[in-house]
């Protein structure tokens, strides 16, 4: 008895394989699949711009210090003088004979060190609002990224003319006004290190004051503001102004609260008029933009017609009777000629066709009446 040979494809039989009861584990199923690289690196996506901006926050405020640091070191050489700059306004208004008075003895020494401090930021001011600006750069657009220079500028030109504008404007009438309050019983004898804090309070104050017009140029030049709402907000405006000088200025009298409070006044009118200049200029932008827009749109190149010979590419019959009507008037009739010689090529293969038919078919029946005749001669075969 011949053994049947079993099929080669039976899994008992494979080398390796495994038992036909046991069902084979599923890899596919039990192995995970790899995390995605996106979002295995989600995390990080997140952190590194926070990381990438407070390095480079940290960069720019080092730079900042050592800029400070190199204003330091050439004020500190004529810091005396400085500090008799900075004296006269009060010893002009004081009685003939007064003079500052310090309670401790290294009061006047870190008095002058701390003027020498303050004059190294003011000399490097026009470096510090630089990198202050380059730190805002990167979520400006091109356009804007290009005035970054001109508005550093103007941000320490502002910034010094409102110290310049408290020292020789506020300072006078707000330090006669208290001078004013002595009487044969009361001597006003300052320290020096209070009258360097108010002095220095009050020039920073002014200082950032006069800093609203690049404020609201730099809100106008972001779409944040715009005029007409400038203009609403003008009652709001005056309003904060005498809240606002209320909380800088050091002193509760009305004097020092009206000088602060009337230039800030001034500055918003100056905002509004540099807003109008800003919208203005932006509207100008944007009709030029839209007329491009619009000439580019007319006179720009048409999308070509489709080919049939592409994948997945419909006919265009429309785009082909549109480059036919487009063709030259020669163009025209060398197609209309290859069209007629195709139609005139395609009738003259029909009667050539028929022809061949006709002659395959008086062949075949003079085969079948040979072959009868043989079959007739022969007669039947035996059985």
């Amino acid at each position: 008895m011949t053994d049947t040979p079993k099929p080669l494809d039976d899994p008992q039989e494979l080398p390796g394989a495994a038992p036909a009861g046991d069902a084979l584990p599923d890899t596919a199923a039990a192995t995970p699949p790899p995390p995605s690289p996106a979002v295995a690196s989600a995390s990080g996506m997140k952190e590194a711009p926070l990381l990438e901006h407070l390095v480079e926050l940290r960069q720019r405020l080092v730079r900042c210090l050592i800029a400070v640091g190199v204003g330091f070191a050439l004020s500190y050489s004529f810091a005396e003088r400085l500090l008799d700059v900075l004296l006269k306004p009060l010893m002009d208004v004081m009685p003939a004979g007064s003079k500052l008075i310090a309670t401790s003895l290294p009061e006047t020494f870190f008095t002058v060190m701390k003027l020498a401090m303050v004059a190294g930021a003011f000399v490097a001011s026009p470096y510090i609002f630089y990198q202050l600006w380059q730190f805002v750069a990167p979520g400006l657009y091109k356009e804007e990224r290009k005035i970054i220079v001109p508005v550093a500028f103007a941000t320490a030109v502002c910034f010094v003319g409102g110290a310049l504008f408290g020292y020789f404007i506020v300072f006078p009438f707000g330090f006669k006004f208290f001078v004013d309050y002595a009487s044969d019983y009361i001597t006003v004898m300052p320290t020096i290190s209070a009258y360097f804090s108010l002095a220095v309070t009050l020039l920073f104050a002014f200082g950032v004051i006069f800093e609203l017009p690049v404020f609201i140029f730099f809100l106008t030049s972001l779409g944040m503001v715009g005029t007409k709402a400038l203009r609403k907000f003008r009652r709001w405006a005056i309003l904060l102004s005498f809240v606002v000088s209320a909380v800088l200025t050091p002193t509760p009298d009305a004097v020092n609260q009206l000088l602060m409070a009337g230039p800030m006044i001034v500055l918003y009118e100056v905002g509004i008029w540099v807003s109008w200049f800003v919208d203005k200029q932006r509207l100008a932008e944007k009709a030029q933009r839209k007329a491009e827009q619009e000439a580019a749109a007319d006179g720009g190149p048409k999308e070509p017609p489709r080919s049939p010979d592409t994948p997945g590419a419909p006919e265009a019959p429309e785009a082909t009777a549109t480059a036919d009507a487009a063709a030259t008037p020669d163009e025209a009739a060398q197609n209309t000629e290859a069209q007629a010689t195709g139609v005139a090529d395609a009738v003259d293969a029909v009667p050539t066709d028929a022809a061949h038919t006709a002659d395959a078919h008086e062949a075949k029946k003079a085969a079948d009446a040979d072959a009868a005749a043989k079959d007739d001669g022969q007669g039947p075969k035996a059985g």
